[in-house]
């Protein structure tokens, strides 16, 4: 074996050595014997992201406040996908983690692996769909947001011109760009949408890259699907409008930031937990929105128009009630082909393999 392959293997055994050991107040071996239920969470981005793992961890921390001293917690943050992903969720399995959780839709194998070799503790992961007796699924129908966020942008655009900043082409993402521009056309049938895809949820320096070529190809309000609040302030700075991911990033570009999508997992984690220390947990698939309270929409900009305001809030309690979807036909993909029919709406089954964009999406989705 030469050189550079001994250094090879000794940088991949620090790397594992080094996720493993990042677990936040890592599980005891004597997790079982102290009396205290012990969950576990796997993010895919470090807390301090402002955007999807931070309000992954703001749930963690809202069973502690919850659950007291009846529970522990623990995480792992910033895990890769692969296999560095199933040893994390292996480690915490074998570490005496009775309920686990992982964050992104890249765990969604490893977690059914991990599962089936532990049958005794609990999965939950997020975003995805494959299930087992101890394998539940949960996600938020962010897409419920987007099209209220999208009919605010078709009121506030003047350039006729949204920008997306987009992390991978699953269908989640891809939702959420064709409820963005379905509302906005729907206020504005002049609007059309602009995507860079950064390959990734977390990556600040990329994420502003995408947002200033956006901005400088006529896009005067920012879209995101990444995690850093790196467009919002890009957004801030270029004098343009922007919509945060996740979580309130008004503090990043208090004039840019019109509202934003709050994923509110916190009461899911915490009834989550209460089944398993009740012993009436079971598996299952979650998809909330607004109705549930898993998704909510930040404070509205002071700029935004009241009228503007009020469209945003009639979508929203409709979406509530019923009167309103976000896919409600008739919707055409890009070629023009019906793909909703007038007086229809998008099926779940369409919404959850959604792999097409709809009319006034430039560009193609990479393969």
């Amino acid at each position: 074996m030469n050189k550079s392959s001994l250094i090879g293997i000794g940088l991949a055994v620090v790397l594992i050595i080094a996720l493993l050991s990042s677990v936040g107040q890592g599980p005891s071996e004597k997790a079982k014997d102290d009396g205290k239920l012990s969950v576990g969470f796997v993010y895919v981005g470090p807390i301090g992201d402002h955007g999807w793992t931070y309000e992954h961890n703001e749930g963690r921390l809202a069973i502690e406040k919850a659950l007291g001293e009846k529970v522990k917690t623990t995480y792992v943050e910033k895990v890769p996908y692969g296999p560095d992903s199933e040893r994390v969720i292996g480690k915490l399995a074998s570490s005496g983690t009775d309920l686990i959780f992982t964050t992104s839709f890249g765990y969604m194998d490893p977690t059914i692996k991990v599962a089936k070799k532990y049958p005794n503790v609990k999965f939950e992961h997020a975003t995805g769909y494959k299930r087992s007796d101890n394998t539940a699924t949960y996600s938020g129908r962010f897409y419920e947001g987007r099209h209220v966020a999208g009919l605010i942008a078709g009121k506030m655009t003047k350039t006729n011109t949204i920008g997306y900043v987009a992390s991978f082409p699953i269908p989640e993402v891809i939702r959420g760009i064709n409820a963005t521009i379905l509302a906005a056309r729907s206020v504005n049938p002049d609007v059309k949408i602009k995507v860079i895809w950064v390959s990734s949820w977390f990556d600040p320096g990329k994420e502003a890259d995408a947002a200033k070529a956006l901005i400088d190809q006529g896009a005067d309000v920012l879209f995101q699907h990444t995690d850093s609040p790196a467009p919002v302030q890009v957004a801030e700075k270029r004098g343009i409008w922007a919509l945060g991911q996740a979580s309130d990033m008004r503090q990043f570009g208090p004039k840019a930031h019109l509202t934003a999508i709050i994923d509110d997992w916190a009461p899911y984690y915490v009834a989550r937990t209460k089944a398993v220390m009740n012993k009436t947990w079971t598996s299952g698939d979650t998809w909330g929105g607004f109705k549930s309270g898993m998704v909510r929409m930040a404070p509205y900009n002071k700029a935004i128009p009241a009228d503007v305001v009020a469209l945003a809030e009639k979508a929203r309690k409709g979406i509530i009630d019923g009167s309103v979807h976000a896919f409600q036909g008739p919707i055409k993909d890009q070629a023009g082909k019906v793909v909703v029919k007038a007086g229809e709406r998008a099926s779940d089954k369409m919404l959850l393999g959604m792999n097409f964009y709809v009319e006034g999406v430039d560009g193609s989705i990479p393969k």
